[in-house]
């Protein structure tokens, strides 16, 4: 189930007592290779050829809460959200990725704040050469529920 990580629930948090949110205008994508949670961003993957897509946080890049491929402000009951755009990952090089498992939203290229964690359906083994993207609608978030 795709999750805020701690850090971005207390942001939230924050923001309801009168702080800044400071959310992002730029999400970057990071693969893991173990199981992450709310408290815990698990083992990103690196080397061969590994490297953070990134996504400009707007309308026409992420959905609104009507539904997948929404281009306006959210008004949608459903609380959900997801990338309006395919998320393209580096072709891998060498030994490839290895099994990921799992999808997480950053706050920069590298390092940074992980703010949303989304477990894959079944691990993954991601070898040299292979293809590596998400297609529009399938990074998405609930809010609520």
């Amino acid at each position: 189930m795709t999750a805020f990580t701690d850090f971005a629930e207390n942001k939230i948090a924050d923001a309801m007592r009168g702080q800044p949110l400071g959310a992002p205008t730029t999400w970057h994508f990071a693969l893991v290779t173990t199981a992450s949670s709310d408290g815990a961003a698990g083992t990103e993957v690196v080397g061969n050829g590994y490297v953070r897509p990134s996504l400009a946080a707007s309308l026409a890049n992420i959905s609104g809460t009507q539904g997948a491929g929404t281009t306006v402000a959210s008004s949608g009951s459903g609380g959900t959200i997801s990338n309006n755009v395919a998320i393209n990952f580096a072709t891998p090089t060498g030994a490839g990725w290895g099994t990921v498992q799992g999808l997480l939203w950053y706050d920069a290229p590298s390092g940074g704040n992980a703010w949303i964690y989304t477990p894959l359906t079944a691990n993954k083994v991601i070898n040299a050469g292979d293809t590596v993207s998400l297609p529009a609608g399938s990074a998405s978030l609930q809010v609520d529920n």
